[in-house]
């Protein structure tokens, strides 16, 4: 499925793309690559969109690869569009008016471990899997966890979230300062390893989240956390989803300290038994995680019980056996995977997309949902970090239908619409990219968008870094 996202970016004129590629391969030789094969990979979305390839690949190895890049293509007029493992949803890795791509997967190094302060200093082609297997015999781990095996610089640019959300935090909490290189070449160091600063403007969080618009992210300051005592995973099925929803809603207000509570509709649990192997009941379920002491997991467990019960919840399960942990999370993790199995074809695609409600419009945003996807006859899987009002809806349409098209369309524009109307937001962490940004004026307000645009303006005069994305042309 691919749909293409129309721009009024105009490429760089042939000759100056030409010098700027003649002297990338003066200086990085064999790391500067411009075959069709890794150009596209390089433009690889997994979701609707369509993919815009690169016309050159840069491999970095260190920040002055970056500095490198940065400064020939700014010379020339080229863009430049940073690439970490291309799991984002919204287009974000795309090159809609060409340019040149910097892969940094090779600039994985955890360069600092503070165990004391419980904080690091990493690459940004650093995965999470990588870091928290590195962290492990330290007794520490990094939480945020958005399901793919992303980069952290990537998860940075994306203002990545996930399943451990609602006791952790998003990016955002999680990022304590950046190392970023400018439009000119030169590195900008937004904060330190101190917990808290009133030291000027926040610049670390202005480029947490701009999805590499501003400035590439060349090394992080990042929080860890102690791996818990006691971690124990626990299964809850309802007859409805808004008593699964009502159940959420309850634990967060009643303060029981949940690190992770997953939502999975009736649909997403039959396409999880079949992928994952698995014979959970075939209806609202909410999987859950405890972390703390074990007699602090034993009480969460106890009182969720008794909240789920009165939520019209059966069956409770918990385990603390971690071989029974992993199985269930990565059913959950692999969703997407489950929901593509249910319909396979070529024509067939699926369309990833979420939005985010404050929590108590949770149940009302899911259900009215559902009831869109019956009315419209669509197959939408839903799954979602529901401690946060986050879920996702997996839609399955066939691009050589046109009408299923039309109605998926219809379903998409509604869902934002519905969030939106309720106080909430059109992206809880897919982030903008190009797939989103019709929705932002509805949700910000078109004084918001001018402050934007001034502030690409002012960080990226040339429309080097990324162009395209987050912000439409006014």
């Amino acid at each position: 499925m691919a749909t293409t996202i129309s721009s009024n970016l105009t490429r760089p004129e042939p000759q100056a793309l030409k010098s700027a590629i003649d002297a990338l391969a003066a200086r990085f030789g064999n790391r500067l690559v411009t075959s069709q094969a890794v150009r596209e990979q390089h433009a690889h979305t997994t979701t609707w969109l369509a993919a815009q390839p690169p016309d050159a690949v840069v491999m970095a190895q260190e920040t002055a690869d970056i500095q490198d890049v940065v400064r020939i293509c700014a010379r020339h007029g080229v863009p430049v569009i940073a690439f970490g493992t291309g799991t984002s949803l919204e287009g974000q890795v795309n090159a809609p008016a060409g340019g040149v791509c910097i892969d940094l997967r090779d600039m994985n190094k955890v360069l600092e471990v503070h165990a004391e302060d419980l904080d690091c200093v990493i690459q940004p082609g650093v995965t999470r899997k990588a870091l928290n297997e590195y962290l492990r015999d330290q007794g520490l781990f990094f939480p945020i966890d958005p399901g793919a095996d992303a980069s952290l610089g990537g998860m940075t640019s994306t203002r990545a979230s996930g399943t451990n959300a609602v006791r952790y935090g998003t990016m955002r909490e999680n990022v304590l300062a950046l190392k970023v290189v400018r439009g000119d070449g030169e590195i900008i160091t937004t904060g330190t390893r101190a917990k808290k600063s009133s030291a000027g403007y926040d610049l670390t969080h202005l480029f947490v989240g701009a999805e590499g618009t501003l400035g590439i992210i060349s090394e992080l300051t990042i929080r860890l956390r102690g791996i818990p005592d006691t971690i124990a995973a626990a299964a809850c099925s309802f007859e409805t989803v808004r008593g699964a929803c009502q159940a959420t809603i309850l634990a967060i207000q009643t303060g029981i300290p949940v690190a992770r509570i997953e939502l999975l509709n009736a649909e997403q649990v039959k396409a999880c038994n079949s992928y994952s192997k698995l014979s959970l009941p075939e209806t609202p379920l909410l999987l859950l995680e405890f972390h703390g002491s074990e007699v602090e997991v034993a009480e969460q467990s106890k009182n969720f019980r008794d909240i789920a019960a009165e939520c019209g919840g059966g069956d409770f399960s918990w385990t603390t056996k971690p071989e029974d942990r992993t199985k269930l999370w990565q059913a959950r993790h692999d969703a997407y995977w489950s929901v593509k199995a249910i319909r396979p074809g070529a024509s067939v695609g699926v369309v990833a997309t979420d939005v985010c409600v404050p929590i108590s419009r949770l149940a009302d945003c899911v259900t009215e949902t559902e009831d869109d996807l019956k009315r419209l006859n669509l197959l939408s899987p839903i799954v979602g970090h529901v401690g946060d009002g986050n879920f996702h809806c997996s839609l399955l349409c066939d691009v050589e239908d046109k009408d299923e098209m039309a109605r998926g369309e219809e379903f998409m524009h509604r869902l934002v619409e519905r969030a939106q109307a309720m106080g909430g937001t059109c992206t809880g962490e897919h982030g903008i990219g190009q797939g989103k940004q019709k929705y932002l004026k509805a949700e910000l307000g078109p004084e918001a968008l001018d402050a934007m645009r001034a502030l690409k303006r002012a960080l990226d005069p040339q429309n080097i870094f990324n162009p395209g994305k987050i912000v439409p042309a006014a």
